[in-house]
This record gives structure tokens, sequence and C-alpha cells, in this order.
């Protein structure tokens, strides 16, 4: 089943999975729907054995991502063209440019080490890319965006 859950279906079991016990109207505020809407998805998921009872079951957390930061060196010339390269990565959730010693600091997430791996071997290999170092998330302590 966690094959065919789509973005929202997945938003929304990461939602259920901070509070389970979350107001549906809660709910279809923080994902911009109706609240039919997300009441239909959260029956849709029961019916199909992804939500039981009141938590998420399942075997790793739908939505869950191993997140890295990765601070990349950029020799000048090509500052601009690899920004946009680094943007075009779907795996690339934030991108910024920073002073120092490197010259961005992209947040990427990806399901699995194996992409994040990937992830990471794209970006190291555009064409002017001095370097990277990889600062891989471990436990969050605080997380402020909902």
């Amino acid at each position: 089943m966690s094959e065919s859950l789509d973005e929202t279906d997945r938003a929304l079991l990461g939602l259920l999975a901070r509070n389970a016990r979350a107001p549906a109207t809660e709910l279809a505020r923080k994902l911009n729907l109706a609240r039919t809407t997300v009441q239909a998805r959260i029956e849709k998921l029961e019916r199909a054995g992804v939500i039981r009872g009141y938590t998420v079951r399942t075997e790793t957390a739908p939505g869950a991502m191993i997140r890295a930061y990765v601070l990349v060196q950029v020799e000048p010339r090509y500052a601009n063209p690899v920004a946009t390269t680094i943007g075009r990565m779907r795996e690339v959730e934030s991108l910024h440019t920073t002073s120092g010693r490197f010259d961005l600091a992209a947040q990427v997430g990806a399901p699995d080490t194996a992409q994040l791996d990937a992830a990471l071997d794209r970006i190291a290999m555009i064409e002017g890319v001095r370097g990277i170092e990889t600062l891989v998330q471990l436990t969050t302590k605080v997380d402020r965006r909902w």
C-alpha cells in the first residue's frame, strides 16, 4: 500500500504520526484541504489498513525521510549554474547561499540511504563543485515547521 500513497497521504500520515488525535479541521488547515477531503482520506487509509486504531502502524513511517545538510564548495565562475542544477534535484528541500568555507548549503531528503547516497554523488559530480561535506541528521530535537 505504501507505494500507492500520494504526497498528500504521506503528509497526512506524518501529521497523524505526531498527533493521532488531531481534529480533522486542524489537519485540513495544515494540509490546505477541505475537512471532508481529510476525513475521506483518513477513512480510505483505515480501510486499507494503513491506519489502525489511534496510531499509524507501518514498517517505516510514511513520509519518513533520511535528511542531510550538504555543504558545497563552488568555483566562483560556476556559482549560478551549480545552484540552478542543485535546486532542480527532487531530493533538495532547500538551498541557501552561505558565507565562510562553503558557498551553498542544501537540505537533502531521501527515503533511504541508497537514494541519499546517489543524490550526494550527483551533487559532487556537478561541474564547478570543488567539494562537499555532508552532515546526516540523526535525532530531531525541535521542529517548528508544524
